[in-house]
């Protein structure tokens, strides 16, 4: 048994320019509780255009195996999809196509964070919802179309257009609070943020006060996913009612 991840030690895929996912999941993380990162070579950040977002995800594709090879050598427990973008891809079909690609690879289960918000607007019984990303209009399409393929009626969706995957770390709270409020039109019944490297968690949970509904953090999502999967029920206060109710 692992003298700090006793209860559960979870691999983490992150591409290599983020920077918000670790420090959230440590955030939130119950006791016993350790996530181990494998970084996906990133090496043209440029999100500026369709066709720049779109060669992210060539780069992500082209260097995951590596990375998982990598962090498969501390023996984890389970792994957890750090990205969203590539989760989203292809819709429904596109989301289970790369989870169980990934989990015949590591013999792992695999927890990815289109899966986990779709998880969560069920648990909220939520049918029209509005969304934010870091992403291009390409992005945004995926998502609508992934969201869509579950019933869903995406009421309004902002993307914020950062310019490289770096800069979406960079997004002030303010600004994602005015676009949470934007976004908050009276038949939506829930507000989704995706884009795993907008800091969104703590934001999300004050969030929900003051909107009085529902507002899904992917990070939060995907990591309340994986725990309750991997039979560890804390509740864990602070970050909204996915983890500290259910």
């Amino acid at each position: 048994m692992d003298a700090l991840g006793s209860r559960l030690k979870a691999a983490v895929m992150v591409p290599s320019t983020n920077t918000i996912v670790e420090p959230d999941y440590y955030s939130m993380a119950p006791n016993g509780c350790t996530f181990h990162v494998g970084r996906i070579l990133i090496r043209n950040q440029s999100l500026s255009n369709d066709a720049e977002f779109e060669n992210l995800l060539i780069q992500i594709r082209g260097a995951i195996d590596e990375a998982i090879d990598n962090v498969m050598t501390c023996e984890p427990d389970c792994m957890i999809m750090g990205m969203s973008a590539e989760t989203f891809w292809g819709g429904k079909e596109g989301n289970l196509k790369f989870q169980t690609g990934i989990e015949e690879k590591t013999g792992l289960r695999v927890y990815t964070g289109a899966d986990a918000c779709n998880k969560a607007l069920q648990l909220y019984n939520a049918k029209k919802i509005a969304v934010v990303t870091p992403y291009q209009e390409v992005g945004d399409a995926q998502v609508v179309a992934f969201f869509r393929d579950y019933g869903y009626e995406v009421v309004k969706i902002i993307g914020l257009k950062c310019e490289t995957a770096v800069a979406i770390a960079h997004v002030s709270e303010e600004r994602l609070r005015d676009t949470l409020i934007e976004l908050n039109e009276e038949d939506v019944d829930a507000i989704v943020q995706v884009g795993t490297n907008l800091s969104m968690a703590k934001l999300a949970g004050e969030a929900e006060k003051w909107l009085k509904k529902p507002v899904i953090a992917i990070n939060t999502a995907t990591l309340w996913h994986a725990l309750r999967e991997q039979g560890i029920h804390d509740k864990v206060y602070g970050f909204g009612s996915l983890l500290s109710e259910h």
